[in-house]
């Protein structure tokens, strides 16, 4: 089979196509014949050496594919070979095989191609705990999502579009005509003006009940300072790393020094709640991540969940594909194909 290892720290040039022996299913796993693999940014991040979970070096990383069981385990029924699936896959997903445990495989819904199959379980599950689980968010309230355009941007805009909230974005601007017809009340244009008056604006200066932000450092603190009262601040990346001319970890340095401190007075007096999320630590959290993904799924056939692929690379070419994401370009997934 073939795989895209990262054969070392740096830029996309770092990803290279090997080829290595089939792996064949132990226990309860299922192997699938991929068609197609998720692209996420804590691939990026872990390409440049920034993401503290990722493998030793060289590795194979991917979190999601989509593809056709051609084998299972002895503790798989035979009758899952032959059937289109979905699958979180803890690395290896940059592959045109690859090995899951039957518990983290799902049947891919008829109504999807591969390719949006491939772009459904991370981002879709890493939006639906921040904004249900986690962000416990209403009608009657109103949520902003940074950086709106991507991934879990506009999977966070599906799930507060059925949920029935307010939804306002950060985005460049030429993102904003897509993302409004996506069901975004209200677009910022964070490279051309301070999106924290803008929100005030919009508000009345009452400030939302409900921010999702993947930036990292003094962001947050911005973020929390635009929280309503019983307002909830939801965090799961640190983007930001990645703009720093630093070495190394040192690229942490300015991100950390901008970190907001949140003391428990404070939080209570001001009515206001933070949460962080980190998808890739709940790999044995089975029947949580089932749940809520057997709640998307259905979603798929009510018509509120919609994966968006934004543009599809080659295996071979998943260094183009970082490179794509990297230059804020995509609006949605990138997906690699086999």
């Amino acid at each position: 089979m073939r795989q895209v290892w990262i054969t070392g720290h740096g830029g996309p040039d770092k990803l290279q196509v090997r080829e290595v022996s089939d792996p064949v299913p132990q226990g309860d796993e299922v192997r699938i014949r991929v068609k197609a693999s998720g692209v996420n940014f804590a691939d990026i991040m872990a390409r440049r050496g920034l993401y503290p979970d990722a493998p030793k070096l060289p590795c194979v990383v991917g979190y999601e594919v989509s593809g056709t069981v051609d084998a299972v385990g002895p503790a798989v029924p035979q009758e899952w070979i032959g059937h289109d699936v979905l699958a979180l896959t803890h690395f290896g997903g940059y592959a045109d095989t690859v090995i899951a445990p039957q518990a983290h495989v799902f049947e891919k819904p008829p109504s999807l191609i591969h390719e949006q199959g491939a772009a459904l379980p991370v981002n879709y599950l890493t939006a639906w705990q921040l904004l249900v689980v986690m962000g416990g968010l209403k009608a009657d309230e109103t949520v902003l999502i940074h950086n709106a355009g991507g991934g879990v941007g506009l999977a966070a805009i599906d799930i507060a579009r059925h949920v029935g909230a307010t939804i306002y974005g950060t985005a460049s601007e030429c993102k904003h005509a897509f993302l409004k017809e996506r069901g975004l009340h209200a677009a910022i244009d964070y490279t051309q003006t301070d999106w924290g008056p803008a929100v005030d604006q919009l508000t009345g200066g009452r400030g939302v009940e409900l921010i999702i932000d993947p930036l990292g450092g003094s962001h947050w603190k911005k973020s929390y300072q635009a929280l309503r009262p019983t307002g909830r601040l939801g965090m799961f990346g640190v983007s930001t790393t990645t703009q720093s001319h630093l070495p190394g970890p040192l690229k942490f340095l300015p991100m950390v020094a901008g970190l907001p401190w949140f003391n428990p007075i404070p939080l209570m007096n001001q009515n206001r709640a933070v949460f962080g999320v980190n998808l890739g630590h709940l790999w044995d959290e089975v029947s949580k991540l089932r749940n809520w993904m057997e709640t998307l799924l259905r979603g798929i056939d009510e018509g509120w969940v919609r994966p968006h692929v934004d543009r599809t690379f080659p295996l071979a070419q998943a260094g183009e594909a970082h490179a794509y994401i990297e230059a804020r370009q995509n609006i949605g997934k990138v997906v690699l194909t086999v």
